[in-house]
C-alpha cells in the first residue's frame, strides 16, 4: 500500500515537471502570425543591385481574408508572446508595387534591430484610392488582433509619392485618426509647408523607349492633374495629433529647398529647426524606376548610388511629438533610399511617443 502510495506521488509529480516543461517550451517558441511565414533573408529580398522585375512588382504571401487581396508582411523571426513592437503600414506610390515599396524604402532589413512589425499593401490598380480602404483596415485590424493592442508601442504611416497623399488622407478618416502615432512621407507633401517642384520634375522623356518595369512613383501612371487635385484637397492640417517625418531627394524640388518653419511643428511648439546632421552611405539603395533612363531625368531619379543625406530636427516638440525633415542630397524621386538613412529614419520614428492604438477603441 505504502508502495502504490509512492509510486502515484512520484507519477504525479513526473506528470507535473513533464507539463511545466511544456509550458516553458512553449512561451520560448518565437510567434508566427497567420500566412506569414518568416524567414531570413527575407521573403523575395532584392538583392544588391539590380533587382529582376518579375521580384520588384510582386504583390506579398499573405492574404487578406475577407478581401482575399495579398501584401507582405515582415516582423522579427525571434518575436516573443507579450514583446513590445513598432507597427508599420507601408505604401507604394502611384504606378508601383508592394515588393518595390519594400525595397525602396527598405525597413524589411531593420525589423529584428527595431522589433518592427511592417505590413506593405499593394494596389491591384497601382493607384490608391477610397475603393482600397476596407482592405488596409482589415489588414490593421489582423495585424493588431494577432499581436494584441497592448503589445503595440506606436503604429505609423509611411507613403511615397501618391502613397504618401493617400497616409495624408487615412489620418483623417474616422477608423485610422484615433490610431496613427506618426506619418512619415517620402517625396508625399509635406505638413506644415511644401517646397516648390524642380521644372523637371515628371516631365517624361523624349524618347518612348523603355528598359524596364514601370515602378516609379505618382506620376508614373497618374495623370499630373489628378495628383494636383488630390493634393488641394488636402492641403488644410488633419485635426489628429501625430509626429510627422517628411524626406525628399534634393533634385526633385526646386533651388529655394524645404521651407525652414514647419506651421505642423508651431502646432506642437517645438523650437526652432536645428542645423542639419549629415548621414553619409557609401552604399546604395536597392531599386529605382528603369523606364525613365532613356534619356535620364534627375529630378526623377537615376540609378541607385551611394549618397549623403542631411536631417533637420525641430526640438522639444511638446507631448513627445517629432517634427523633421530629411532631405537626400543629389537624389530624385525614385532613388531607393540608402542603408544608413533609412536606418536614421527609423530611428527617428522610435524616438516619438506612441500609444494611440493601445487607447483606441
Amino acid at each position: 500500500m505504502k508502495v502504490s502510495l509512492y509510486l502515484f506521488r512520484l507519477l504525479a509529480l513526473f506528470g507535473a515537471l513533464l507539463a511545466f516543461q511544456g509550458s516553458v517550451m512553449a512561451q520560448e517558441q518565437p510567434v508566427r502570425i497567420a500566412g506569414a511565414a518568416c524567414t531570413r533573408p527575407s521573403f523575395l529580398h532584392c538583392p544588391d543591385k539590380d533587382c529582376p522585375g518579375d521580384r520588384v512588382i510582386n504583390p506579398g504571401p499573405v492574404v487578406e481574408m475577407k478581401t482575399r487581396r495579398t501584401y507582405f508582411l515582415d516582423y522579427p523571426c525571434d518575436l516573443k508572446s507579450g514583446e513590445k513592437v513598432t507597427f508599420i503600414l507601408s505604401l507604394h506610390g502611384g504606378g508601383s508595387y508592394a515588393n518595390w515599396q519594400r525595397h525602396y524604402f527598405p525597413i524589411l532589413d531593420y525589423v529584428d534591430k527595431y522589433r518592427l512589425v511592417v505590413a506593405t499593401p499593394s494596389s491591384p490598380i497601382r493607384l490608391w484610392s477610397e475603393a482600397d480602404d476596407v482592405y488596409l483596415q482589415n489588414i490593421v485590424d489582423s495585424i493588431v488582433g494577432q499581436l494584441g493592442k497592448e503589445n503595440l508601442k506606436a503604429f505609423w504611416l509611411v507613403g511615397h509619392s501618391q502613397g504618401g497623399l493617400t497616409s495624408n488622407r487615412l489620418v483623417r478618416t474616422d477608423f485610422f485618426k484615433n490610431k496613427v502615432d506618426g506619418w512619415l512621407s517620402l517625396s508625399g507633401g509635406r505638413l506644415g509647408g511644401n517646397p516648390g517642384r524642380a521644372a523637371s520634375f515628371g516631365v517624361r522623356p523624349a524618347s518612348t523607349a523603355t528598359t524596364g518595369t514601370p515602378v516609379g512613383g505618382s506620376s508614373a501612371g497618374t495623370p499630373g492633374s489628378a495628383i494636383a487635385a488630390a493634393a488641394a484637397a488636402l492641403r488644410e492640417p488633419p485635426a489628429a495629433d501625430f509626429s510627422f517625418i517628411y524626406a525628399t531627394g534634393q533634385r526633385e524640388i526646386d533651388d529655394k529647398g524645404v521651407p525652414e518653419t514647419s506651421t505642423w511643428a508651431a502646432k506642437y511648439s517645438c523650437g526652432p529647426r536645428r542645423k542639419p546632421e549629415e548621414v553619409v552611405d557609401t552604399k546604395a539603395g536597392y531599386v529605382y524606376d528603369s523606364t525613365r533612363q532613356n534619356p535620364p531625368n534627375p529630378a526623377w531619379g537615376l540609378p541607385p548610388a551611394p549618397g549623403k543625406a542631411q536631417v533637420y530636427v525641430y526640438p522639444d516638440c511638446k507631448d513627445g511629438r517629432v517634427v523633421a525633415d530629411v532631405v537626400r542630397i543629389d537624389k530624385g524621386h525614385t532613388e531607393g533610399l540608402e542603408p544608413k538613412i533609412t536606418e536614421e529614419l527609423v530611428k527617428l520614428m522610435h524616438s516619438a511617443k506612441g500609444g494611440k492604438i493601445q487607447q483606441a477603441p
